[in-house]
C-alpha cells in the first residue's frame, strides 16, 4: 500500500520554497531559529535549507546573522514582473484613456514602492508622469499606503493604511509630488506575485475624486487573470 506522505524530495523542496518565502516577506530578514519555528523543524534542518538557498544566491546572511534576499532572486523576479506587467498593462492603457490620467503599476521592494510600469493617457497635451523604476518610501503617497494596506494589519499601523484596507483604495494629496492627487488600489494577493497596486496621479481633483471605482474594477480583473 502506498504511503500518503509526500516523498522526501518533495517535502524538502516545499520547505526550501517556504523558507525563501519567509525570508522574502520578512521586513528585516529572518534568523535560522525564526525559520525553524515557522516551519516547525529542527534548527539544523532550517540551517541546511538556508545554506542551500544561499549557495544559489537566493538569500544572503548578513553580519547580524539574519538572512535576507539575495541577488539570485533578480532573475526569478524578472520573469514574475513580466507576468504581472502582461496582465496589468492592457487594463492600464484602458484606464489611462478613460480617466485621462497617468496610471502606474507599483510593487513592494524592501521598504520602498517601485514603479514597474507607467502608462500615460494617449493624445494628451499635458500629463503628470514619472519613469519606470522610480521609487519612494513605502507608506508615502497613495501607492505606498495601498501597498501597506494589501498586507496583513500590523499593530500601530497608521490610520490611513487601515482606512485604505477597509474601503479598498488609498487617496492622498501632495505626498510624493507637490500639488498632485494620487489614488491607488491594491491588487489581490496571487501565488508567486509580489504585493502590487494600481496607481493614478493627476493634478485634477475631479478626476481623483471619481477614479476609485474604475481602478477597483481593473484591479479585480487583473486579480482574476493571475489567480
Amino acid at each position: 500500500m502506498e504511503s500518503a506522505r509526500p516523498a522526501v524530495g518533495s517535502q524538502t523542496l516545499a520547505r526550501g520554497l517556504r523558507a525563501l518565502e519567509l525570508v522574502a516577506t520578512a521586513r528585516d530578514g529572518a534568523t535560522i531559529q525564526e525559520i525553524a519555528t515557522r516551519l516547525d523543524v529542527h534548527r539544523s534542518i532550517a540551517s541546511r535549507l538556508l545554506a542551500t538557498l544561499a549557495d544559489f544566491g537566493l538569500v544572503v546572511r548578513s553580519e547580524d546573522g539574519r538572512y535576507r534576499t539575495g541577488s539570485g532572486l533578480a532573475a526569478l523576479s524578472a520573469g514574475i514582473h513580466a507576468t504581472l506587467r502582461a496582465a496589468a498593462e492592457p487594463l492600464m492603457r484602458e484606464l489611462a484613456e478613460e480617466l485621462k490620467a497617468t496610471i502606474s503599476l507599483l510593487v513592494v521592494e524592501g521598504s520602498e514602492a517601485v514603479a514597474l510600469s507607467v502608462v500615460e493617457p494617449p493624445a494628451a497635451s499635458y500629463v503628470l508622469s514619472f519613469k519606470t523604476g522610480s521609487r519612494h518610501p513605502i507608506g508615502r503617497g497613495s501607492a505606498g499606503v495601498a501597498l501597506l494596506a494589501a498586507q496583513p494589519a500590523l499593530a500601530g499601523e497608521t490610520p490611513d493604511v487601515t482606512e485604505a484596507r477597509e474601503r479598498g483604495y488609498a487617496a492622498t494629496f501632495g505626498e510624493v509630488e507637490p500639488g498632485a492627487y494620487g489614488v491607488a488600489v491594491p491588487l489581490a494577493a496571487a501565488a508567486g506575485m509580489p504585493t502590487a497596486c494600481l496607481n493614478l496621479i493627476t493634478y485634477r481633483e475631479d478626476i481623483a475624486t471619481s477614479a476609485a471605482p474604475a481602478l477597483v474594477r481593473a484591479a479585480e480583473r487583473i486579480g482574476r487573470s493571475l489567480a
